[in-house]
C-alpha cells in the first residue's frame, strides 16, 4: 500500500508538472496556439481546463500526501526510525568500558609515562 501510494504521489506529480509547463503564465500557452482557429473546446475552456487540472492535481497531490503519512510503517513493523544522534547513544551506551578502580603501579601506565618523556 505505500509503494503504490509513493507511485502514485509520483504520477500526479510528473502530471502536475506538464499541466504547469503547458501553460503561458501571460495566458497565452496552450491556449495561443488555437487562437486563428475555432476548436471544440475553444480558447477560453482550454485554458479554463488547464486552471481545473492544475487545481485538481495539486489538491490530489496534497491528500495523496497526507495519506502516505499516516500509513507509513511503525517501529513495529521492522523499520526502526532512529536519529543518528541516538545511535551514536546507543552506540556508546553499548561500547566496553574502562575499568574505573586501576591501581596507580600498574604496569600499562607505566609505559606511557615514559613515552610522554621523550
Amino acid at each position: 500500500m505505500y509503494t503504490f501510494l509513493i507511485v502514485i504521489a509520483l504520477i500526479i506529480s510528473v502530471l502536475l508538472i506538464l499541466v504547469v509547463l503547458v501553460q503561458n503564465p501571460k495566458g497565452g500557452g496552450l491556449s495561443s496556439s488555437f487562437s486563428s482557429s475555432n476548436q471544440v473546446m475553444g480558447v477560453k475552456k482550454t485554458t479554463d481546463f488547464l486552471e481545473k487540472a492544475t487545481w485538481t492535481l495539486a489538491i490530489a497531490l496534497l491528500v495523496v500526501c497526507l495519506v502516505i503519512n499516516m500509513v507509513k510503517p511503525s517501529a513495529e513493523e521492522g523499520v526502526t526510525e532512529q536519529s543518528a544522534v541516538q545511535e551514536q547513544i546507543d552506540n556508546a551506551s553499548t561500547a566496553p568500558q574502562a575499568p574505573t578502580n586501576m591501581p596507580a603501579n600498574s604496569t600499562s601506565a607505566a609505559p606511557a609515562a615514559a613515552d610522554s618523556t621523550k
